[in-house]
Formats: structure tokens, sequence, C-alpha cells
């Protein structure tokens, strides 16, 4: 037992490390809506991770592995989610602003329920989610009666080393903005996240289970 947890949190640690669309919501809502913003991203995208632990453990995130309708319409719904955010950070990077304008965008300022409610559908609204963890877990649970409450503590696990990580981020994007107060790099920072956020939604609408 104590060999499997010791590789699922291995595992689990390399794939919350590696870069996708939460990493880059909060990094972009950090660095325009300060470290307050940020964190109310990662608060979200916790939410969202609860929802994908209440569908795991009530098995209804089979559903979305055998159910190519279901799987689909969340699918598409994920990806036009991601492309709105996306065509949304490119429109701001497209439009002229001045230096002055970015101490508009302090924390105090910024729509905390907003970024919470970008966390929460970016990562509600993802079914590869669901699959992933359908397919990832197995190999690391133990045979036996409790295997659903394993499911349901490992994927707690993840998504506690998830929040962990995205915090630390959120912290490092807020104080890199706050030495970059300049109209120039804040839309070109719009841009990179804009374009990033409407790759990973094609990829996703593109994307098989």
């Amino acid at each position: 037992m104590e060999t499997q947890w010791l590789a699922f949190s291995i595992a689990a640690l390399m794939v919350t490390v590696a870069p996708g669309p939460d990493t880059f919501l909060v990094i972009g809502n950090a660095l325009s809506g300060g470290v307050r913003r940020g964190l109310a991203t990662v608060a979200g995208i916790l939410t969202g991770g609860l929802f994908h632990v209440s569908l795991f453990a009530f098995g209804v995130a089979r559903l979305l592995m055998y159910s190519e309708r279901a799987f689909w319409t969340v699918k598409m719904l994920g990806a036009v989610y991601l492309i709105y955010l996306g065509a949304k950070a490119l429109r701001s990077a497209l439009r002229p602003r001045a230096d002055a304008d970015i101490d508009g965008a302090a924390p105090a300022n910024a729509s905390l329920w907003r970024g919470y409610a970008q966390g929460v559908l970016t990562n509600a609204l993802n079914p590869k989610i669901a699959i992933f963890y359908l397919a990832f877990l197995p190999q690391f649970l133990a045979p036996g009666d409790d295997m659903a409450v394993q499911s349901v503590l490992m994927i707690g696990l993840h998504y506690l080393m998830g929040t962990v990580w995205l915090s630390l981020l959120a912290f490092g994007a807020a104080r890199m903005a706050a030495s970059m107060r300049s109209a120039r790099v804040a839309r070109t920072l719009d841009g990179i996240v804009g374009s990033l956020m409407l790759g990973f939604g094609v990829k996703l609408a593109w994307s098989s289970r």
C-alpha cells in the first residue's frame, strides 16, 4: 500500500507541474488582477476538482467514458469556453492602452468572482480530466472493498498538490507583474496567455477519448 501511494504521489506531482489550461489561467489572472484574483482562480479550479471527485465517487464519470454523446457535449462546452477566454485575452492584447491604465488593474479592483468562475468552468467543463482519472488511477489502486475510498483520496491528494503549486504560481506572477507596469508588457503577456488558451481550446475540441 505504501509503495502504491508513493508511486501515485510521484506520478501525480509530475502531472501537476506540467503546464495546462489551469496553469496559464492562474498566471494570466494573477498578472492582470494581482495575487487575490490569482488565488480566487485557484479556488475555482479546486471547486471544479471537487466536482470531478463527486462524479468519480458516484460512478457518473464512467458515463463520459462510454457515452460518445455525453463526452462530445461536455468536451465542446469546455473547448468553446477556453476559446472564448483566449479570444478575450487576444482582444485585450490588441487594444491600445497607456501605461497609466495598468495601474487600474490593481487587485482591489479586480473581479475576484470572475476569476473564481473562470477556474470552476475551465476545470469542470473538461471531460478529459474524468477520463484521465478513470485510466490513471486503477494502476495505483490496491484490490479490495475500499477502492472507491482510495480513488477519492488519491484524487484529493492530486488536487491538494495542484492547489499548492498553482498558489505559488499566483504569488510569483503577481510579484512579476508588479515590476512590469507597462502597457507594452501587459499586451504581450495578454497575447501569450490568449494564444495558449486558444490553443488549448482547439486541442480539446479535436481531441478524442
